[in-house]
């Protein structure tokens, strides 16, 4: 009876100790230092998991992740016509918007009277148009500190005959630039990120005290960060869908800090926290939060 006692209780010990080796293994630790950003703001139109009508890069969706308590948010920009850098996300505006073309084709102000189109049932709720570089400063300026901002810059303009399509690089950063200086924005809160390696050094002389982030297809993540390490950029920039632990951990080992862009299911946001990110663009700026710790269901 004894022996049968100790075997029951060695098979109990062993049950809990796998099972709190499962709860391990599915719940990544999270790096405390984690900085959370909502993905162009809120992210995209999406039915479920979350329901989202708030346009990408629009001022609603960008309050909305800030209001959750995301310690920043990601943005898109590209250039007007006339010089001014514009907050939008698609290629074409006919995509999400009332607008004809490229934020290219159109001035500030014909731009700003657009309106985001994401059909039924979303424009039942958002009323949303496109907004300035400047006015988005400026709003944030009023907060009691300015949150983390991430720039994408949307340098492949479809608009523009072929061998021209980066030729604004120099002239969006420069009007990034200006921006900045005119809020007086902490330039250790912004993280440029591009895709092309001519950037960089523009960016670098433009904005020196600014972070530069190359974003890296995963088919080519070699490639990439073998070209972040030669450029000495600050940060790479991986996709969520595609994303490895081993691809953050070469990165980190090249002195790289790593952003992972996307997530929005659980399962999907437990992936990206497994390689240990040290910045998250999220979809769902709630659940993360959750998972995190930082805010309750």
């Amino acid at each position: 009876m004894k022996n049968y006692r100790l075997r029951f209780a060695t098979f109990l010990a062993l049950s809990l100790l796998l099972t709190l080796a499962a709860c391990t293994a599915t719940k990544p630790a999270i790096n405390p230092k984690l900085v959370v950003l909502g993905h162009a703001g809120s992210g995209f139109f999406t039915p479920i998991s979350p329901f989202n009508f708030r346009p990408p890069s629009s001022w609603r969706g960008i309050r909305h992740a800030l209001k959750l308590g995301a310690d920043g948010v990601e943005i898109d920009l590209q250039l007007s016509r006339d010089s001014v850098v514009m907050l939008y996300h698609d290629q074409k505006l006919e995509n999400i918007s009332t607008g004809q073309g490229c934020v290219s084709q159109r001035t500030a102000a014909e731009l700003t009277q657009l309106r985001y189109r994401g059909g039924f049932p979303y424009d039942l709720l958002q009323k949303e148009r496109p907004v300035t570089f400047d006015t988005l400063l400026a709003r944030l300026n009023r907060r009691a500190s300015f949150p983390f901002l991430h720039l994408d810059l949307h340098e492949d303009d479809q608009c523009l005959p072929p061998g021209q399509q980066r030729g604004q690089s120099a002239a969006i950063l420069r009007q990034i630039a200006r921006s900045l200086a005119r809020y007086h924005v902490p330039p250790e809160k912004m993280l440029l990120i591009t895709q092309e390696e001519t950037t960089i050094p523009l960016a670098r002389a433009i904005l020196p005290r600014v972070r530069v982030g190359l974003e890296i297809a995963s088919a080519e993540f070699d490639k990439g960060l073998r070209l972040a390490r030669a450029q000495r950029v600050h940060t790479v920039v991986l996709d969520a869908d595609r994303v490895t632990p081993d691809q953050a951990a070469q990165a980190h080992a090249a002195g790289l800090a790593v952003v992972v862009f996307g997530g929005r299911s659980g399962k999907d946001i437990a992936r990206v926290l497994a390689t240990q990110p040290d910045e998250v663009e999220v979809d769902n700026t709630k659940r993360l939060l959750i998972m995190q710790g930082r805010r309750k269901k």
